[in-house]
Protein backbone atom coordinates (compact mmCIF):
# COMPACT_ATOMS: atom_id res chain seq x y z
CA UNK A 1 0.00 0.00 0.00
CA UNK A 2 1.08 3.42 -0.03
CA UNK A 3 1.87 5.27 3.34
CA UNK A 4 2.12 8.93 3.31
CA UNK A 5 1.43 9.50 6.71
CA UNK A 6 -0.24 12.95 6.58
CA UNK A 7 -1.25 13.28 3.28
CA UNK A 8 -5.30 12.45 2.10
CA UNK A 9 -5.46 9.82 -0.27
CA UNK A 10 -6.52 12.53 -2.97
CA UNK A 11 -3.13 14.00 -2.59
CA UNK A 12 -1.16 10.84 -2.55
CA UNK A 13 0.22 10.61 -5.87
CA UNK A 14 2.50 13.04 -5.40
CA UNK A 15 5.76 14.44 -7.30
CA UNK A 16 9.20 14.80 -4.71
CA UNK A 17 11.53 17.40 -6.70
CA UNK A 18 15.05 17.32 -5.98
CA UNK A 19 18.85 17.35 -7.16
CA UNK A 20 20.30 14.33 -8.18
CA UNK A 21 23.57 14.71 -6.36
CA UNK A 22 23.74 16.06 -2.88
CA UNK A 23 26.94 17.60 -1.39
CA UNK A 24 28.01 17.35 2.04
CA UNK A 25 26.65 20.42 3.46
CA UNK A 26 28.92 20.39 6.93
CA UNK A 27 27.62 18.84 10.46
CA UNK A 28 26.02 20.18 13.14
CA UNK A 29 26.69 18.17 16.34
CA UNK A 30 24.55 18.45 19.36
CA UNK A 31 25.15 17.10 23.01
CA UNK A 32 21.58 16.33 24.36
CA UNK A 33 21.14 14.88 27.63
CA UNK A 34 17.65 13.49 28.26
CA UNK A 35 14.35 15.51 28.12
CA UNK A 36 12.28 15.16 30.91
CA UNK A 37 9.98 12.69 29.68
CA UNK A 38 12.77 10.60 28.09
CA UNK A 39 14.69 10.76 31.23
CA UNK A 40 11.67 8.92 33.08
CA UNK A 41 11.34 6.62 30.35
CA UNK A 42 15.47 5.72 29.91
CA UNK A 43 16.16 2.68 31.83
CA UNK A 44 20.09 1.61 32.16
CA UNK A 45 20.72 -1.42 30.04
CA UNK A 46 20.76 -3.59 33.39
CA UNK A 47 16.76 -3.13 33.87
CA UNK A 48 13.64 -2.01 32.14
CA UNK A 49 11.51 1.35 32.61
CA UNK A 50 7.94 -0.14 34.15
CA UNK A 51 6.07 0.70 31.10
CA UNK A 52 8.59 -0.12 28.31
CA UNK A 53 7.85 3.55 26.98
CA UNK A 54 4.87 2.55 26.42
CA UNK A 55 5.58 -0.37 24.22
CA UNK A 56 4.52 -3.82 24.65
CA UNK A 57 6.93 -6.69 24.15
CA UNK A 58 6.47 -10.04 25.00
CA UNK A 59 8.70 -11.20 28.54
CA UNK A 60 12.21 -10.64 28.85
CA UNK A 61 12.39 -7.71 26.59
CA UNK A 62 13.05 -4.01 27.23
CA UNK A 63 12.21 -0.98 25.19
CA UNK A 64 14.24 2.48 25.85
CA UNK A 65 14.77 5.62 24.08
CA UNK A 66 17.82 5.53 22.49
CA UNK A 67 17.33 9.35 21.08
CA UNK A 68 13.91 11.80 20.07
CA UNK A 69 12.77 14.20 17.61
CA UNK A 70 15.72 13.44 15.15
CA UNK A 71 13.19 14.06 12.60
CA UNK A 72 10.98 11.97 10.11
CA UNK A 73 13.61 9.00 10.76
CA UNK A 74 13.38 6.59 8.17
CA UNK A 75 15.82 3.63 7.77
CA UNK A 76 19.14 2.84 10.20
CA UNK A 77 22.09 0.87 10.19
CA UNK A 78 24.39 0.32 13.47
CA UNK A 79 28.34 0.14 12.72
CA UNK A 80 30.30 -2.57 14.63
CA UNK A 81 31.80 0.56 17.34
CA UNK A 82 27.95 0.87 18.37
CA UNK A 83 27.53 4.49 15.99
CA UNK A 84 23.86 4.20 14.70
CA UNK A 85 23.12 6.34 11.55
CA UNK A 86 19.32 7.02 10.57
CA UNK A 87 18.66 8.86 7.04
CA UNK A 88 15.63 11.21 7.55
CA UNK A 89 13.23 12.10 5.01
CA UNK A 90 11.14 15.67 4.17
CA UNK A 91 9.52 17.60 1.56
CA UNK A 92 6.16 17.50 0.08
CA UNK A 93 5.98 13.51 1.66
CA UNK A 94 5.71 15.14 5.08
CA UNK A 95 3.60 18.04 4.15
CA UNK A 96 5.98 20.23 3.68
CA UNK A 97 8.29 19.91 6.74
CA UNK A 98 12.09 20.48 6.86
CA UNK A 99 12.73 18.59 9.91
CA UNK A 100 14.99 19.93 12.54
CA UNK A 101 18.43 21.90 11.27
CA UNK A 102 21.19 20.26 9.58
CA UNK A 103 21.68 17.67 7.24
CA UNK A 104 19.21 15.27 6.88
CA UNK A 105 21.81 12.07 7.93
CA UNK A 106 22.29 11.64 11.55
CA UNK A 107 24.67 9.83 13.87
CA UNK A 108 24.26 8.65 17.42
CA UNK A 109 26.18 7.75 19.63
CA UNK A 110 26.05 6.87 23.57
CA UNK A 111 29.21 7.56 25.06
CA UNK A 112 28.14 7.52 28.32
CA UNK A 113 27.07 3.99 27.78
CA UNK A 114 23.36 4.21 29.45
CA UNK A 115 21.27 2.83 26.64
CA UNK A 116 20.67 6.31 24.99
CA UNK A 117 22.41 8.66 22.43
CA UNK A 118 23.92 11.84 23.95
CA UNK A 119 25.66 13.19 21.01
CA UNK A 120 23.32 13.71 17.98
CA UNK A 121 25.77 15.24 15.04
CA UNK A 122 23.99 15.66 11.14
CA UNK A 123 25.32 15.61 8.32
CA UNK A 124 24.62 14.93 4.27
CA UNK A 125 22.18 17.40 2.67
CA UNK A 126 20.21 20.03 3.95
CA UNK A 127 16.88 21.41 3.20
CA UNK A 128 18.23 25.23 2.37
CA UNK A 129 20.17 23.65 -0.65
CA UNK A 130 17.14 21.37 -1.89
CA UNK A 131 18.12 18.32 0.03
CA UNK A 132 15.18 15.84 0.71
CA UNK A 133 16.88 13.61 2.75
CA UNK A 134 15.70 9.68 1.94
CA UNK A 135 15.10 6.34 3.22
CA UNK A 136 17.25 4.14 2.10
CA UNK A 137 20.96 3.57 4.32
CA UNK A 138 23.75 1.04 4.15
CA UNK A 139 27.13 0.37 5.67
CA UNK A 140 29.60 -2.10 3.64
CA UNK A 141 33.63 -1.93 3.71
CA UNK A 142 33.94 1.22 5.94
CA UNK A 143 31.70 3.08 4.24
CA UNK A 144 27.79 5.02 4.64
CA UNK A 145 25.60 4.33 1.59
CA UNK A 146 22.73 6.32 1.87
CA UNK A 147 19.89 7.65 -0.37
CA UNK A 148 19.98 11.71 -1.39
CA UNK A 149 17.57 13.08 -3.46
CA UNK A 150 17.46 10.96 -6.45
CA UNK A 151 21.11 9.23 -5.99
CA UNK A 152 22.68 6.94 -3.83
CA UNK A 153 25.62 8.69 -2.88
CA UNK A 154 28.63 6.84 -0.17
CA UNK A 155 30.23 8.50 2.77
CA UNK A 156 33.83 7.80 3.91
CA UNK A 157 33.44 7.11 7.53
CA UNK A 158 36.48 8.67 10.00
CA UNK A 159 38.38 5.45 11.02
CA UNK A 160 37.41 6.40 14.85
CA UNK A 161 33.99 6.35 13.89
CA UNK A 162 30.83 9.54 14.32
CA UNK A 163 29.85 11.43 11.61
CA UNK A 164 32.52 11.69 7.91
CA UNK A 165 34.22 14.72 7.31
CA UNK A 166 34.18 14.65 3.63
CA UNK A 167 32.30 15.41 0.72
CA UNK A 168 30.20 12.09 -0.79
CA UNK A 169 30.92 9.96 -3.93
CA UNK A 170 28.21 9.34 -6.19
CA UNK A 171 27.37 6.12 -6.55
CA UNK A 172 24.13 6.12 -8.53
CA UNK A 173 22.43 8.93 -10.15
CA UNK A 174 18.94 9.67 -11.93
CA UNK A 175 16.99 7.51 -10.03
CA UNK A 176 13.15 8.40 -10.64
CA UNK A 177 11.35 11.05 -7.90
CA UNK A 178 7.95 11.15 -9.76
CA UNK A 179 4.86 9.35 -8.62
CA UNK A 180 3.39 7.53 -5.65
CA UNK A 181 6.32 5.51 -4.31
CA UNK A 182 10.04 8.04 -4.33
CA UNK A 183 11.52 6.62 -1.74
CA UNK A 184 14.75 4.08 -2.75
CA UNK A 185 15.69 1.90 -0.16
CA UNK A 186 19.37 -0.35 -0.31
CA UNK A 187 20.69 -2.94 0.89
CA UNK A 188 24.29 -4.61 0.20
CA UNK A 189 25.56 -7.94 0.07
CA UNK A 190 28.71 -8.94 1.15
CA UNK A 191 30.57 -9.41 -2.62
CA UNK A 192 29.56 -5.43 -3.26
CA UNK A 193 26.02 -5.62 -5.22
CA UNK A 194 23.84 -2.62 -4.21
CA UNK A 195 20.45 -3.25 -4.56
CA UNK A 196 18.35 -0.44 -4.73
CA UNK A 197 14.13 -0.49 -4.29
CA UNK A 198 12.42 1.64 -7.34
CA UNK A 199 8.30 1.72 -6.12
CA UNK A 200 6.33 2.08 -8.76
CA UNK A 201 4.45 5.26 -9.82
CA UNK A 202 1.08 3.95 -9.53
CA UNK A 203 -1.29 2.27 -8.05
CA UNK A 204 -1.94 -0.63 -10.44
CA UNK A 205 -1.04 1.14 -13.54
CA UNK A 206 -4.08 1.95 -14.93
CA UNK A 207 -4.34 4.56 -17.72
CA UNK A 208 -5.75 7.37 -14.81
CA UNK A 209 -4.22 6.74 -11.06
CA UNK A 210 -6.45 5.64 -9.01
CA UNK A 211 -9.80 6.51 -10.97
CA UNK A 212 -12.51 3.53 -10.48
CA UNK A 213 -13.25 1.47 -13.40
CA UNK A 214 -9.64 2.74 -15.26
CA UNK A 215 -8.12 -0.62 -17.08
CA UNK A 216 -4.43 -1.06 -16.92
CA UNK A 217 -1.90 -0.20 -19.27
CA UNK A 218 -1.14 -3.42 -22.04
CA UNK A 219 1.61 -3.48 -21.37
CA UNK A 220 2.72 -1.97 -18.67
CA UNK A 221 5.43 -0.23 -19.50
CA UNK A 222 5.88 1.50 -16.29
CA UNK A 223 8.11 -1.71 -15.26
CA UNK A 224 10.84 -0.98 -17.31
CA UNK A 225 11.83 2.08 -15.03
CA UNK A 226 9.39 1.24 -11.88
CA UNK A 227 8.25 -1.88 -9.79
CA UNK A 228 11.06 -3.52 -8.67
CA UNK A 229 14.62 -3.69 -7.41
CA UNK A 230 17.72 -2.60 -9.61
CA UNK A 231 21.42 -3.87 -8.68
CA UNK A 232 24.80 -1.51 -9.20
CA UNK A 233 28.30 -2.06 -8.31
CA UNK A 234 28.65 -0.23 -4.58
CA UNK A 235 32.59 -0.33 -4.94
CA UNK A 236 31.69 1.77 -8.95
CA UNK A 237 31.29 5.55 -8.85
CA UNK A 238 29.09 7.58 -10.85
CA UNK A 239 26.70 4.85 -12.32
CA UNK A 240 23.19 6.06 -14.03
CA UNK A 241 19.97 5.04 -13.35
CA UNK A 242 18.98 2.53 -16.72
CA UNK A 243 16.04 0.19 -16.95
CA UNK A 244 19.39 -2.33 -17.77
CA UNK A 245 20.07 -2.78 -14.13
CA UNK A 246 16.60 -4.48 -13.15
CA UNK A 247 17.29 -7.18 -11.01
CA UNK A 248 13.55 -8.56 -10.05
CA UNK A 249 10.27 -7.19 -11.43
CA UNK A 250 6.68 -7.02 -10.39
CA UNK A 251 7.40 -5.74 -6.88
CA UNK A 252 4.99 -2.61 -6.01
CA UNK A 253 7.10 -1.15 -3.20
CA UNK A 254 9.69 -3.20 -1.56
CA UNK A 255 10.67 -0.71 1.30
CA UNK A 256 11.63 -3.40 3.41
CA UNK A 257 14.70 -4.48 2.02
CA UNK A 258 17.58 -6.80 3.67
CA UNK A 259 20.19 -9.24 3.35
CA UNK A 260 19.91 -12.49 5.09
CA UNK A 261 22.97 -14.38 7.77
CA UNK A 262 23.54 -16.86 4.33
CA UNK A 263 23.44 -13.50 1.98
CA UNK A 264 20.16 -14.36 0.53
CA UNK A 265 18.55 -10.79 -0.67
CA UNK A 266 15.02 -10.46 1.17
CA UNK A 267 12.03 -7.48 0.63
CA UNK A 268 8.44 -6.60 1.81
CA UNK A 269 5.64 -6.06 -0.62
CA UNK A 270 3.27 -2.96 -0.11
CA UNK A 271 0.31 -5.00 -1.65
CA UNK A 272 -2.30 -2.56 -4.24
CA UNK A 273 -4.51 -0.29 -2.55
CA UNK A 274 -8.36 0.28 -3.67
CA UNK A 275 -9.21 -2.72 -4.92
CA UNK A 276 -12.87 -1.79 -3.71
CA UNK A 277 -13.38 2.24 -4.31
CA UNK A 278 -12.29 1.04 -7.90
CA UNK A 279 -14.22 -1.84 -8.75
CA UNK A 280 -16.93 -1.71 -6.54
CA UNK A 281 -19.16 -4.04 -8.73
CA UNK A 282 -16.80 -6.66 -8.21
CA UNK A 283 -15.67 -5.91 -4.54
CA UNK A 284 -17.32 -5.73 -1.16
CA UNK A 285 -15.68 -3.06 1.33
CA UNK A 286 -14.87 -5.64 3.54
CA UNK A 287 -12.74 -7.18 0.30
CA UNK A 288 -11.21 -3.79 0.20
CA UNK A 289 -10.42 -3.78 3.62
CA UNK A 290 -8.82 -7.12 3.71
CA UNK A 291 -7.05 -7.68 -0.09
CA UNK A 292 -4.64 -8.10 -1.10
CA UNK A 293 -2.09 -9.55 2.04
CA UNK A 294 0.95 -7.55 2.31
CA UNK A 295 4.03 -10.06 1.62
CA UNK A 296 7.83 -10.82 2.33
CA UNK A 297 9.67 -11.73 -0.78
CA UNK A 298 12.61 -14.04 -1.44
CA UNK A 299 14.35 -12.13 -4.52
CA UNK A 300 15.98 -14.51 -7.21
CA UNK A 301 17.43 -12.58 -10.44
CA UNK A 302 14.63 -12.10 -13.50
CA UNK A 303 12.29 -13.31 -10.56
CA UNK A 304 8.36 -11.62 -11.74
CA UNK A 305 6.37 -11.22 -8.22
CA UNK A 306 3.42 -9.95 -10.37
CA UNK A 307 2.83 -6.45 -9.74
CA UNK A 308 0.43 -5.15 -11.64
CA UNK A 309 -1.17 -7.74 -13.58
CA UNK A 310 -1.47 -10.39 -10.45
CA UNK A 311 -2.35 -9.34 -6.77
CA UNK A 312 -1.44 -12.37 -3.85
CA UNK A 313 -5.32 -13.56 -1.88
CA UNK A 314 -4.20 -14.40 1.44
CA UNK A 315 -7.70 -16.39 1.83
CA UNK A 316 -6.93 -18.19 -1.49
CA UNK A 317 -3.19 -18.16 -0.56
CA UNK A 318 -2.27 -17.67 -4.60
CA UNK A 319 -1.95 -14.85 -6.90
CA UNK A 320 -4.99 -13.97 -8.77
CA UNK A 321 -5.40 -11.51 -11.92
CA UNK A 322 -6.02 -8.11 -11.13
CA UNK A 323 -9.59 -6.21 -12.00
CA UNK A 324 -7.26 -3.86 -14.20
CA UNK A 325 -6.31 -6.96 -16.73
CA UNK A 326 -9.15 -8.89 -17.07
CA UNK A 327 -9.80 -9.82 -13.10
CA UNK A 328 -12.98 -11.18 -12.28
CA UNK A 329 -13.37 -10.31 -8.54
CA UNK A 330 -10.56 -12.72 -7.73
CA UNK A 331 -11.66 -15.90 -8.95
CA UNK A 332 -9.56 -15.90 -12.46
CA UNK A 333 -5.68 -16.86 -12.33
CA UNK A 334 -5.04 -16.21 -16.59
CA UNK A 335 -6.69 -13.22 -18.75
CA UNK A 336 -8.84 -14.70 -21.19
CA UNK A 337 -5.98 -14.58 -23.89
CA UNK A 338 -3.86 -16.11 -22.25
CA UNK A 339 -1.02 -13.15 -21.89
CA UNK A 340 -1.01 -13.56 -18.59
CA UNK A 341 -0.52 -16.34 -16.30
CA UNK A 342 -0.58 -15.13 -12.59
CA UNK A 343 0.61 -18.46 -12.18
CA UNK A 344 3.66 -18.40 -13.12
CA UNK A 345 4.81 -15.38 -11.00
CA UNK A 346 6.43 -16.07 -7.64
CA UNK A 347 4.52 -16.49 -4.54
CA UNK A 348 5.73 -14.90 -1.27
CA UNK A 349 7.42 -16.64 1.18
CA UNK A 350 4.96 -15.45 3.81
CA UNK A 351 2.19 -13.07 3.44
CA UNK A 352 0.23 -10.63 6.53
CA UNK A 353 -2.76 -8.75 6.93
CA UNK A 354 -3.66 -6.29 4.13
CA UNK A 355 -2.75 -2.74 4.14
CA UNK A 356 -0.23 -2.60 6.74
CA UNK A 357 1.89 -1.00 4.96
CA UNK A 358 5.37 -3.97 5.88
CA UNK A 359 8.75 -0.97 5.83
CA UNK A 360 11.13 -2.15 7.58
CA UNK A 361 12.82 -5.77 7.23
CA UNK A 362 16.12 -7.22 9.70
CA UNK A 363 16.90 -10.71 9.87
CA UNK A 364 18.28 -11.21 12.93
CA UNK A 365 21.11 -12.92 13.60
CA UNK A 366 22.78 -11.94 16.87
CA UNK A 367 22.55 -14.02 20.19
CA UNK A 368 21.06 -11.07 23.11
CA UNK A 369 18.16 -12.60 22.34
CA UNK A 370 16.81 -16.42 22.61
CA UNK A 371 17.60 -18.57 20.69
CA UNK A 372 13.95 -18.91 18.38
CA UNK A 373 14.79 -15.46 17.05
CA UNK A 374 17.77 -16.67 15.35
CA UNK A 375 17.68 -16.08 11.47
CA UNK A 376 14.31 -15.26 11.84
CA UNK A 377 12.49 -12.07 10.37
CA UNK A 378 11.49 -8.97 12.02
CA UNK A 379 9.01 -6.66 10.58
CA UNK A 380 8.57 -3.00 11.04
CA UNK A 381 4.35 -2.25 9.97
CA UNK A 382 4.24 1.28 9.60
CA UNK A 383 0.36 1.32 9.52
CA UNK A 384 -2.21 1.21 7.65
CA UNK A 385 -4.84 4.22 5.86
CA UNK A 386 -7.25 2.37 3.98
CA UNK A 387 -8.48 -0.47 6.08
CA UNK A 388 -12.15 0.81 6.43
CA UNK A 389 -14.51 -0.27 7.31
CA UNK A 390 -12.93 -2.19 9.78
CA UNK A 391 -10.18 -0.51 11.80
CA UNK A 392 -6.79 0.34 10.82
CA UNK A 393 -4.21 -1.89 11.16
CA UNK A 394 -0.29 -2.35 11.24
CA UNK A 395 1.49 0.16 13.72
CA UNK A 396 3.46 -2.23 15.25
CA UNK A 397 6.76 -4.77 14.78
CA UNK A 398 6.08 -8.48 14.28
CA UNK A 399 8.29 -11.58 14.35
CA UNK A 400 8.31 -14.75 11.61
CA UNK A 401 9.83 -17.22 12.55
CA UNK A 402 11.88 -19.10 9.22
CA UNK A 403 13.84 -21.86 9.02
CA UNK A 404 15.87 -22.72 6.34
CA UNK A 405 14.37 -19.87 4.48
CA UNK A 406 10.80 -20.86 4.74
CA UNK A 407 8.26 -19.80 7.17
CA UNK A 408 8.12 -22.34 10.64
CA UNK A 409 5.32 -21.06 11.98
CA UNK A 410 3.01 -17.97 12.37
CA UNK A 411 3.92 -14.15 12.66
CA UNK A 412 3.44 -12.79 15.75
CA UNK A 413 2.97 -9.14 17.27
CA UNK A 414 6.84 -8.49 18.91
CA UNK A 415 6.29 -4.71 19.39
CA UNK A 416 3.04 -2.66 19.46
CA UNK A 417 1.57 0.00 21.00
CA UNK A 418 3.79 2.87 18.97
CA UNK A 419 0.26 4.45 17.48
CA UNK A 420 -0.70 5.31 21.08
CA UNK A 421 -4.31 3.78 21.19
CA UNK A 422 -5.16 5.73 17.81
CA UNK A 423 -4.33 3.73 14.84
CA UNK A 424 -4.83 6.40 12.26
CA UNK A 425 -1.85 8.41 10.00
CA UNK A 426 -2.55 11.66 10.98
CA UNK A 427 -3.39 10.66 14.71
CA UNK A 428 -0.79 8.07 16.02
CA UNK A 429 1.75 9.27 18.28
CA UNK A 430 4.39 6.99 16.23
CA UNK A 431 4.97 4.92 13.07
CA UNK A 432 7.87 2.22 13.31
CA UNK A 433 9.63 2.00 9.42
CA UNK A 434 13.15 1.25 9.99
CA UNK A 435 15.22 -1.65 11.89
CA UNK A 436 18.89 -2.76 12.77
CA UNK A 437 20.85 -4.21 15.04
CA UNK A 438 23.49 -3.37 17.31
CA UNK A 439 27.18 -5.22 17.56
CA UNK A 440 25.84 -6.51 21.15
CA UNK A 441 22.72 -7.99 19.71
CA UNK A 442 20.22 -5.17 20.49
CA UNK A 443 17.71 -4.02 18.17
CA UNK A 444 16.92 -0.12 16.77
CA UNK A 445 13.54 0.81 15.61
CA UNK A 446 12.88 4.35 13.83
CA UNK A 447 9.38 6.50 13.73
CA UNK A 448 9.13 8.55 10.79
CA UNK A 449 5.93 10.45 12.87
CA UNK A 450 7.62 11.81 16.01
CA UNK A 451 11.55 10.96 14.98
CA UNK A 452 11.97 8.60 17.91
CA UNK A 453 14.60 5.66 18.20
CA UNK A 454 13.83 2.85 20.32
CA UNK A 455 16.60 0.55 21.51
CA UNK A 456 15.08 -3.01 22.83
CA UNK A 457 17.43 -5.68 24.96
CA UNK A 458 16.70 -8.86 26.14
CA UNK A 459 17.45 -8.94 29.72
CA UNK A 460 16.09 -12.28 30.75
CA UNK A 461 12.68 -14.20 31.94
CA UNK A 462 10.81 -12.60 34.46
Amino acid sequence: MMTSPTLSPILRGFIVIGVATAALQGCRTESKPPSDSARTATASTNGCHGDNTGLTLPSGFCATIFADSIGHARHVVVAPDGDVYVNTWSGQYFGGDKGPAGGYLVVLRDTTHDGRADVVTRFGAKSDSGGHGGTGIALHDGALYAEENGAIVRYTLPADGGAPTGRPTTIVSGLPLNGDHPMHPIAIDSSGTLYVDLGSASNACQLVNRVPNSPGHKPCTELRTRGGIWAYDAGKTNQTFSPANRYATGIRNAVGIAIDGNGQLWSTQHGRDQLAENWSKMYTPEQGQNLPAEELLQIEKGADFGWPTCYFDGDQQKLVLAPEYGGDGGKATASSDKTIDCGSKKAPAAFFPAHWAPDGLLFYTGSQFPERYRNGAFIAFHGSWNRAPGPQGGYQVVFQPLSSGKPSGQFESFANGFAGGVMQPDAAKHRPVGLAEGPDGSLYITDDKAGRVWRVTYVGAK
